[in-house]
């Protein structure tokens, strides 16, 4: 796992983006062994997420993420499309775009790629940091490289790289990822996504993961991690069985207090059935 950088986050805004803006890319500098600039024959459907009504986020926050999943999404196409790639957007304006037009668009192209923006958001502003999630096995490979990158060069926490069922992870027949680029209502996270030189940071490590996907080995090992070579260890969480079992514990839970709910009732309507009445006034 490659070293933490939620540390940054203590300095000056204006002085980590500055940094952002005048340093080199460290998608560059961190180049993976058998990486391809040229995949001409390969599609990556690009996804921006929310659009046209759906703003994205939750009610009152201040920065409109549909209009940074856009800016970041187009930003990557531009890169990509110079890499040789053949590039669809399921949206390239303010639109609002049904979820499963999103996945027919991406299942459309039997040999693509689909690599779906967000940020995110919550009402505890302390949260912060970059996650990046996957379903089906085949795109593990994708999650993990995406991540390693993203991860590594934003001055943002490691949240990890996480297994959950998404509608557009579920429902897509291709390798498919959705990452969390920073939480918009994090102070210092939502100050470095409103600057042009961190959206197109941010769009440069995406395009550097895409680009060393076939690096990463697709085979899950028995400790339950993504490896690959010149990959680090990219611990992930079965979102989808803990949701289940949870769901599973909350009924179990819910019946219990249901039962012991109707037998403290019993008791009551026992005692009051035996209790001395009194005269009314």
């Amino acid at each position: 796992m490659r070293q933490n950088f939620s540390k940054l986050r203590l300095l000056p805004a204006a002085l980590s983006i500055a940094s952002v803006a005048c340093g080199t890319s460290s998608a560059a500098s961190r180049s993976i062994p058998g990486q391809s600039a040229n995949s001409s024959t390969a599609a990556v459907v690009i996804d921006a997420g929310h659009g046209g009504f759906d703003r994205g986020g939750i009610p009152g926050q201040r920065i409109p993420e549909k209009e940074m999943t856009l800016d970041v999404a187009q930003r990557l196409k531009t890169l990509l499309a110079a890499s040789g790639y053949r590039v669809i957007m399921t949206r390239d304006s303010d639109v609002f775009v049904p979820l499963p037009t999103r996945v027919a668009i991406a299942n459309s192209y039997g040999n693509a790629i689909f690599v779906c923006i967000h940020f995110n958001s919550a009402k505890r502003m302390g949260a912060g940091g970059i996650e990046t999630y996957f379903y089906s096995r085949e795109s593990l490979p994708l999650a993990s490289a995406i991540h390693y990158y993203v991860a590594g060069g934003a001055p943002s926490s490691n949240r990890g790289v996480r297994r959950r069922g998404f509608y557009v992870l579920r429902k897509t027949t291709v390798p498919a990822v959705l990452v969390e680029c920073g939480f918009l209502t994090n102070p210092a996270e939502g100050e470095y996504v409103q600057t042009a030189s961190y959206r197109q940071k941010l769009a440069e490590e995406i395009a550097a993961g895409v680009r060393g996907r076939n690096s990463v080995g697709s085979a899950l090992s028995a400790t339950r991690v993504a490896t690959g070579e010149g990959i680090p260890l990219q611990p992930y969480i079965d979102q989808t069985k803990v949701a289940k079992s949870e769901g599973h514990r909350s009924k179990r839970s819910h019946k219990k207090s249901a039962r012991k709910k109707k037998s403290s009732s019993k008791s009551t309507e026992s005692e009051a059935s035996t209790a001395p009445k009194t005269p009314e006034s």
